[in-house]
């Protein structure tokens, strides 16, 4: 029963199309028998009786298929009081046989159902502890988040962001782990649940990644030696001190966060470059931060590269800093969502790859409410 409904839960939230699929087998039936009741026996169009119920083996539970299958055997009892010589009893045979067959079939969609509505659940619950929702406002400091899988189905991925409001500034950390399956969502939850340890306790953002890299790097150690190689993670963090009308980034591979400042576009390409987690022994810890103005009214994009690495049908990219020029007046929540409407568009309606994003703007910078 509980299945059911949720069945029912689901075409209803479909809207019409899924309305009108739910209805297909019945419309079906009604179609095949008027057919057969008003063309000659020759045609003989009761013959297709049997798909009714084959067909709502696709859509309805097994109960509804089984009563459907004994409808249409009704049916063509009916029809062979005025086509005696139809083989009727071919016919019933055939409709009892795929009625059956039909209700088994229904049995193990609705159980495959079943176990992928769980998978989801627990997919929901994961990405919401992995992906938490962010606070819009953080002592003056709008921030709004985006995360959109490049799969339907997917929930969770190696894209991941996180917001702390910390002694030191409102410190935000985006990144993107190497790697496919859940090995890459074990990293990324192994350098998120970090950020969230460290970003209290370390006074700058040097101290900070050295103890992100140290999680990736025992992470990585933990897991089979044939995907070591792929595990390394991309990483951007941002510090807005508070009162400070500044921002301090630390950029380690990351794609570099784009600024609106004054109405103008300004993309911030790292000084030096910084290396990425879990790269130190083949590259060497090397790390640099960049100042740069943060007043009230500036606006900054921090995001992953499934943004500017969208294609069009051409193969070309996706020209954010163009974007941003045309968009720099919307506020956060607007921006990501006119961003996510337009990655889509120009992508041809699907996405390659995962995508996520954080817009942030400096209203005020208070101090701390600790």
């Amino acid at each position: 029963m509980i299945r059911s409904a949720r069945l029912r839960r689901r075409h209803r939230s479909s809207g019409g199309q899924g309305q009108a699929v739910l209805l297909s087998p019945v419309f079906v039936t009604v179609l095949i028998a008027a057919l057969a009741f008003a063309t000659p026996r020759e045609v003989a169009f009761s013959r297709l009786l049997p798909a009714a119920p084959a067909l709502a083996a696709a859509v309805w539970p097994v109960l509804p298929t089984v009563l459907l299958g004994a409808f249409c055997l009704l049916v063509m009892i009916g029809i062979s009081f005025f086509h005696s010589d139809l083989g009727t009893p071919y016919t019933a045979a055939a409709i009892a046989a795929v009625t059956f067959a039909a209700a088994y079939a229904s049995h193990l969609r609705l159980q495959r159902e079943e176990t992928l509505f769980q998978v989801r659940l627990v997919a929901d619950a994961a990405q919401k502890v992995l992906l938490r929702p962010l606070p819009h406002r953080i002592q003056g400091i709008e921030i709004e988040s985006l995360y959109r899988a490049a799969q339907e189905q997917a929930r969770i991925g190696g894209d991941f962001y996180e917001a702390a409001d910390t002694p030191y500034g409102v410190r935000l950390l985006i990144g993107d782990v190497r790697g496919k399956g859940l090995s890459a969502v074990g990293a990324a939850a192994a350098v998120i649940n970090c950020f969230r340890e460290n970003a209290y306790d370390q006074p700058d953002l040097n101290g900070l990644i050295h103890r992100l890299q140290i999680t990736m790097t025992r992470y990585s150690a933990a897991i089979p030696a044939d995907d070591q190689q792929e595990h390394f993670a991309t990483a951007l963090i941002t510090e807005i001190p508070y009162g400070g009308r500044h921002v301090k980034v630390l950029n380690c591979g990351h794609p570099p966060p784009v600024f609106v400042q004054g109405g103008e576009i300004h993309v911030l390409e790292p000084t030096r470059p910084s290396t990425p987690l879990n790269l130190a022994a083949l590259l060497g810890d090397h790390y640099h931060v960049d100042t740069v103005a943060f007043v009230p009214g500036d606006q900054m994009l921090l995001y992953t590269d499934g943004v500017t690495e969208t294609r069009d049908r051409n193969g070309k990219f996706f020209p954010l800093p163009d974007w941003m020029r045309r968009h720099r007046a919307a506020p956060p929540r607007e921006l990501l969502n006119q961003l996510h409407r337009d990655l889509l568009r120009y992508a041809g309606g699907r996405l390659d790859d995962d995508i996520a994003a954080l817009a942030v703007r400096c209203r005020h910078v208070s101090a701390p409410e600790h």
